[in-house]
């Protein structure tokens, strides 16, 4: 059979599948999710194998350390993603849940209810983790979902489909509604784009490219995710400690993600009380700084850039190109500004609109903050790193919608799912 016919034809098998969870009671899908945590724990040693060769790839390759940490599992994260499973089990069904509704005044009773979309195709880089967390949100809500993993995880993504469509047959449903188009390559990714009638909506996750080529050459409906240029602002009143302790996170806790942060501002007016103490910390930890010249100069820094000390991350000069980047890595762009105008208006700028922080003990100073900056989450007092599905407590995640339409910030099941109206009546005409 042509690949044009197979590429179809697993399309196909995700529509057909996706019609049925549709209905599915709540305590059907939630056995297929136990049946899927129990199978992933279980089969770990596959799963490692199988990422250990995706890995030496990558190595050889030299796809970069934000790239590699993203495409490992371990015994540790396979039982973690198995955990997420179970938290999406204890989740309230979206399904079936009344948005809005009443009755007219001629008796009409109307109502208006989530529903799955259908099918749900993603599109993602390096990142198994996702495999697990899309179709468990998928399921959850009654979908159907096509993968495209992309090359580097090719063959965990391979074992991970796998073992999600055994124990989701082996819970008595469809595991056809799980499908993966990796072996068809960019081909594949290319014809998911252009995919309408048998994908319902296109969710693109990784790098800014990735994203923005989907959303230019897809026909399907994109619900658009985005890259991370995350910052955090350190107001004049900000205590100290807490300001080291959430820039130190932000930063470090794990640099490949969206959610770290990629730029740091502190107000002039507690420069010389902060920033040293900041940017130590951040050394300490092995984070290279790329700093503006007042920032360089209040933590010794030159603007040829300074030795790095034994066992810590370099100080530089910034350029143009440091505002504008989501490094992924243990890498930050420090700016002294001289007021909050010039905070947000920087964040303005450069920001991606995934998420933005500040630090700060004035309130009005927070509630501005909160109001001006146009992002999908905005923080006050608190790591950018808790802009995450699984900490805004739903379970898993399907990424990071930065778009304005349906769906932003972390997406969990309500985002998975449309809705339709429901009009009862006893005869009535108009």
């Amino acid at each position: 059979m042509a690949n044009t016919d197979r590429f179809l034809l697993t399309l196909d098998r995700a529509r057909i599948a996706a019609k049925t969870f549709a209905t599915v009671s709540t305590a059907a899908k939630n056995a297929a999710l136990e049946s899927i945590a129990t199978a992933l724990v279980a089969h770990t040693p596959q799963i490692v194998a199988a990422n250990a060769i995706d890995l030496a790839r990558g190595e050889e390759q030299e796809i970069g350390a934000g790239l590699l940490d993203r495409l490992r599992l371990d015994a540790d994260r396979i039982a973690a993603l198995s955990a997420a499973v179970r938290d999406v089990i204890a989740l309230p069904d979206p399904v079936g849940q009344v948005v809005r509704g009443g009755t007219l005044e001629n008796g009409v009773a109307i109502s208006q209810v989530r529903v799955p979309f259908g099918v749900v195709g993603a599109i993602y880089e390096a990142r198994p983790n996702v495999t697990v967390d899309i179709a468990a949100l998928a399921l959850k809500s009654g979908n159907g979902v096509v993968l495209r993993g992309g090359s580097a995880a090719e063959n965990t993504n391979s074992v991970l489909v796998k073992v999600i469509q055994d124990a989701v047959s082996q819970a008595g449903l469809a595991g056809d509604a799980i499908q993966t188009i990796d072996e068809f390559g960019r081909e594949g990714a290319s014809r998911l784009m252009r995919a309408r009638g048998y994908v319902d909506v296109l969710i693109p996750r990784g790098s800014a490219g990735l994203i923005s080529t989907v959303v230019q050459e897809s026909t399907v409906p994109v619900i658009e995710t985005g890259s991370g240029i995350v910052h955090v602002f350190v107001d004049e009143t900000a205590d100290t400690e807490m300001a080291i302790s959430i820039v130190r996170n932000a930063k470090t806790h794990r640099p490949s993600v969206c959610n770290s942060a990629e730029t740091l501002l502190v107000h002039r007016g507690a420069a010389q009380r902060v920033l040293p103490k900041i940017v130590a910390a951040l050394r300490a930890e092995g984070v290279n700084i790329e700093a503006d010249a007042r920032s360089l100069a209040l933590t010794g820094g030159t603007p040829d850039g300074a030795l790095p000390v034994s066992g810590s991350g370099s100080i530089e000069a910034a350029t143009d190109d440091t505002w504008a980047t989501e490094h992924l890595a243990l890498e930050m762009g420090v700016k002294i500004v001289d007021s909050i105008d010039e905070a947000i208006a920087h964040i303005d700028r450069y920001s991606t609109k995934h998420t933005d922080a500040i630090v700060t003990a004035d309130y009005r100073n927070a509630e501005r903050f909160l109001a001006e900056i146009d992002s999908a989450v905005v923080m006050v007092n608190a790591s950018t790193r808790f802009t995450d599905g699984g900490e805004f407590g739903f379970g898993a995640e399907v990424g990071i919608s930065t778009q304005k339409l349906h769906a932003r910030g972390p997406m969990g099941l309500s985002e998975l799912t449309s809705t339709k109206w429901l009009v009862r009546g006893a005869g009535q005409i108009r």
